[in-house]
């Protein structure tokens, strides 16, 4: 069925809206430690993940398994900020969009405080489910690293890079 121009924009703005949701879904489940919903958010099967130093994945589950070992415990406390989407709905089942990430984590093991911004290009795909996440990169834009302990807070990093766990 062909729809009409006022329907088609409907569906655009829903699209949009949709896509919008499921970032922000995505980046709550990080916070929230929530593995099953961050699972969610993909497609099953073949997924593209670059995450730069945290790793490159063609399945969803790599992506899980280090995020539990490095962010999956309980004195490691995130806070995932998506901003500035600009979002493209490029047919029925396709759209791609760039977001802004400001993350910031207290590890109170290590007692230090990470804080990074990044930018996210997805690549997403229209499922029975919905819309997922079916490609991603994240790349690092700045980054600090501080220890605090008594006293005075000290820079360990501070740059546009950050190294591998």
């Amino acid at each position: 069925m062909q729809e009409n121009g006022l329907e088609a924009r409907l569906r655009k703005l829903e699209d949009l809206e949709s896509i919008r949701q499921l970032k922000a879904r995505y980046l709550a489940c990080c916070d929230a430690k929530d593995v099953e919903g961050m699972r969610d958010c993909f497609i099953p099967g073949k997924v593209a993940i670059d995450y730069g130093a945290i790793g490159v994945f063609d399945d969803r589950d790599q992506l899980i398994d280090v995020f539990q070992k490095l962010g999956g415990h309980d004195h490691i406390v995130d806070m995932h900020h998506g901003v500035n989407p600009e979002i493209a709905v490029l047919d029925d089942r396709t759209a791609r969009g760039t977001w802004g990430l400001y993350f910031h984590q207290i590890n109170t093991k290590d007692n230090t405080l990470t804080q990074l911004g990044a930018t996210y290009e997805d690549e997403y795909l229209r499922t029975d489910g919905g819309w997922k996440i079916s490609k991603t990169r994240c790349v690092i834009t700045s980054t600090q690293v501080m220890r605090f302990t008594e006293g005075a807070p000290q820079v360990m990093f501070a740059g546009r890079g950050m190294t591998a766990p």
